[in-house]
């Protein structure tokens, strides 16, 4: 796959000539002929086509040297590539790079695994045949021979994955927790880590292909629950070709801009190809909530799960009649449908993990992880346990909705990265602080676009905080000066009304966490988005910390 923008990259003309050399190129290669797809989007085109997977450098070399060879761009060549101004040499080339990269050993025990219905993982450096508890791996520099391959004891395990704009990780904890609890060794990836049995295996952002290979490599994993964000499905695809449910929870406006992902219609389809890894017999879990998922999920062609915050709701009110499953509110309480039968889950009020039935996006988080746990094999009775006990130890969901009570002043920490999750996290907020004023820690990821970054302001100018602490997000900064994400936010809230001394700026996120506990009053509510996991790790340990020392809103901070 290319990306190309800039002048010219949008020229359907173009675009054609593109696909005639890649045609070419593959019939001097002897490569079959499969797909090849243009994609054009605002500014550009994204130029793809399908090859032998044993020589994929192979055809990033093709694919260059065509849309270079179509817009005539020699100055662009880099030694010892294919020449764009000269054809023969080109191919030349191309056929000592498939040669020396073609690995019939690596076709034939993917097709054998195929045949048996076993699946695989491929990755630059290693292959797997099966997974988790199934699978054995090898360095694809000593793949076996296919008699050595001990094939009675690979398969597969249960594999769920979650995508969504906001409430990912929190599906996939409590999933992972059901799974659990369902007597499974389950491990999960997330953009916290990867997790095996609720431990910590490795820590940081694991939200793509290489933390799904991880959950599904590890020896001793009887079942999966990978978080599949937008970046790695755009970068590098889907790390599984087989799952047996998948979660997409919502879709809202967000990295505009990236890998010709433009609006929300582009989200969607990035989301929902997901579903395209389900076994015949797998389960699309989607939020009839949201309008536009509802729309292009009953066009996939997928066995369908539908959640909704009300079970009156009409998609599922008509997929009950024909026995299809789903989970919502009615009545208070939270309610399953599994082949015509209703179960009543429990009050939904007492589910921790929707603080007193205040946050709406956690009810339908548990609702998405319960469809999928029950595709899986969960019991009823186990799902009910769990609901009741998950989020009453902050070790279940750390970073995500987590709360402290002091003695005149209530602190929530979130992930809360966009305006849908900024708002949904300040409603639950201003329900808690029943009048008060609010306090807020600000800040966004250097890779959203400039308006993207102003709309985040504008939600928290919507809620009149006291106070709002810009920070930048560490490690986030993706190409940007130190503080200028702040300033973007300044000069918004500022023409909204915030005067510049209720607008102080710390750049690092614990600091920022610190300046805003100096700042808050008593009766206040403080709300602290805090992204990074190293700064989400110390400003609870530091909150922690001041809840047993008995701190009070004016007082001095520990050290100060």
């Amino acid at each position: 796959m290319l990306e190309v923008i800039g002048p010219g990259a949008d020229d359907a003309a173009l675009h054609a000539r593109w696909c005639e050399r890649i045609a070419q190129g593959r019939r001097i290669l002897a490569w079959p002929e499969l797909a090849i797809v243009v994609r054009p989007h605002p500014g550009g085109a994204t130029l793809a086509f399908a090859a032998p997977v044993d020589q994929l450098f192979c055809a990033t070399e093709l694919n260059e040297w065509a849309w270079l060879a179509t817009v005539d761009v020699a100055e662009c060549h880099a030694p010892g590539f294919a020449a764009s101004w000269d054809e023969a040499s080109a191919f030349q080339t191309l056929r000592l790079f498939a040669a020396a990269e073609a690995r019939p050993d690596l076709v034939t025990l993917l097709a054998t695994a195929k045949d048996r219905g076993l699946p695989t993982l491929l990755d630059d450096d290693r292959l797997t045949l099966g997974l988790g508890e199934g699978g054995r791996t090898w360095p694809r520099e000593r793949l076996p021979a296919i008699a050595d391959v001990p094939w009675p004891e690979l398969h597969g395990i249960p594999t769920a994955l979650v995508t969504g704009s906001n409430g990912k990780t929190t599906t996939v904890r409590l999933l992972a927790a059901l799974l659990r609890a369902h007597g499974l060794r389950c491990a999960h990836s997330c953009t916290d880590g990867v997790f095996f049995e609720g431990r910590a295996l490795v820590s940081g952002d694991y939200s793509g292909p290489a933390g799904a290979r991880t959950v599904l490599r590890h020896p001793d994993v009887a079942a999966a629950v990978l978080e599949t964000a937008r970046g790695g499905i755009l970068r590098r695809g889907l790390a599984v070709e087989r799952a047996d449910v998948a979660v997409v929870t919502n879709i809202s406006a967000d990295h505009y801009g990236e890998y010709g992902i433009h609006d929300l219609d582009d989200l969607a389809d990035t989301k929902l190809t997901m579903a395209r890894a389900l076994v015949s017999e797998g389960v699309l879990v989607v939020n009839a909530d949201d309008v536009l998922l509802r729309a292009k999920a009953m066009t996939c062609g997928k066995r369908l799960a539908w959640f909704a915050l009300n079970d009156a709701h009409p998609t599922l009110s008509a997929h009950r009649t024909r026995d299809g499953m789903t989970s919502g509110v009615g009545n208070g309480r939270l309610m399953l449908s599994v082949t015509g039968m209703q179960h009543d889950l429990g009050d939904v009020v007492a589910m921790p993990l929707t603080a007193e039935g205040h946050a709406g996006y956690n009810i339908a988080n548990i609702a998405a992880a319960v469809l999928a746990a029950v595709c899986l094999g969960v019991t009823v009775e186990t799902i009910r346990r769990v609901l009741a006990e998950f989020g009453n130890d902050p070790a279940d969901n750390p970073g995500r909705l987590q709360r402290w009570t002091f003695a005149d002043v209530k602190v929530l920490m979130d992930y809360a990265h966009n305006p849908d999750g900024l708002r949904g996290l300040l409603t639950i907020a201003a329900t808690l602080a029943n009048g008060a004023r609010l306090g807020l820690l600000l800040g966004q990821a250097g890779n959203r676009g400039n308006a993207e970054i102003r709309d985040l302001a504008a939600v928290a100018a919507d809620f009149a905080p006291r106070f709002v602490v810009l920070k930048d997000i560490d490690g986030y900064l993706r190409g940007r000066a130190p503080g200028e994400v702040a300033e973007i936010l300044k000069n918004e809230l500022r023409q909204r009304g915030f005067a510049d001394l209720d607008l102080p700026q710390r750049l690092g996120e614990a600091e920022a966490a610190r300046e805003a506990l100096r700042l808050i009053h008593a009766g206040e509510v403080l709300v602290l988005p805090v992204h990074a996991a190293k700064a989400r790790v110390e400003v609870a340990a530091f909150l922690d910390d001041l809840r047993s020392a008995g701190w009070t809103a004016g007082e001095a901070l520990p050290g100060e």
